[in-house]
C-alpha cells in the first residue's frame, strides 16, 4: 500500500469539518449529477485584527474517499484565512498533508478548489438562480426533458 494510500485511509477515519453549516455566510457547490462527484463547501467568516478571516469551513462530498480527504484537508488549512489568501490557493495546496495526488485523483483536488472558489464568488461551471439548500436536494433537481424508450 503507497503512503499516499494511508494518508487517505487516516484522513476517511476521522474526516474533519464534514456536514452542513446552517449558519455559513457563503456556501459554494460544484460538480455534476451526471458523474456523481459533487462538492458543496460552506464558510464562516469572522473579524479578526480588522480584517473578515474563516472561522469555520465545513464540507459535504458526493464522490470518491479521496474528494473526501482532500475536502477534509482543505477545510482545517482553510481557517484564519482571509478570502483573498483562500482565493490564491492551488489545488495542490488544499491537499495539505496529502500530498500531490496521483494523475487519476487530480479532479479530486479541483472539485474541492472549484467549491472554495464558487463558495467565495467566484465563477463556478453551473450557474443556478437559488441554489438547493442542501447537496442531496442539489442532486434531486429536474435535468431537463427525460423520455424513457422501452428497449424490446
Amino acid at each position: 500500500m503507497s503512503d499516499f494510500e494511508d494518508k487517505v485511509r487516516d484522513a476517511l477515519s476521522n474526516p474533519q469539518n464534514q456536514g452542513e453549516m446552517s449558519d455559513a455566510d457563503s456556501v459554494g457547490t460544484v460538480g455534476s449529477p451526471d458523474c456523481g462527484d459533487m462538492l458543496r463547501m460552506w464558510l464562516k467568516f469572522t473579524e479578526k485584527d480588522g480584517k473578515k478571516v474563516i472561522d469555520r469551513a465545513s464540507f459535504q462530498s458526493f464522490g470518491c474517499q479521496t474528494a473526501i480527504a482532500v475536502a477534509s484537508m482543505a477545510t482545517e488549512l482553510l481557517k484564519g484565512k482571509t478570502a483573498e489568501e483562500a482565493a490564491k490557493l492551488s489545488a495542490d495546496e488544499l491537499t495539505g498533508e496529502l500530498g500531490p495526488l496521483p494523475p487519476m485523483k487530480i479532479h479530486c483536488g479541483q472539485l474541492v478548489e472549484g467549491a472554495l472558489r464558487n463558495a467565495l464568488g467566484g465563477p463556478s461551471d453551473e450557474a443556478s438562480a437559488e441554489p438547493a439548500k442542501t447537496l442531496s436536494a442539489e442532486l434531486q433537481k429536474p435535468k431537463g426533458n427525460i423520455r424513457i424508450v422501452p428497449l424490446d
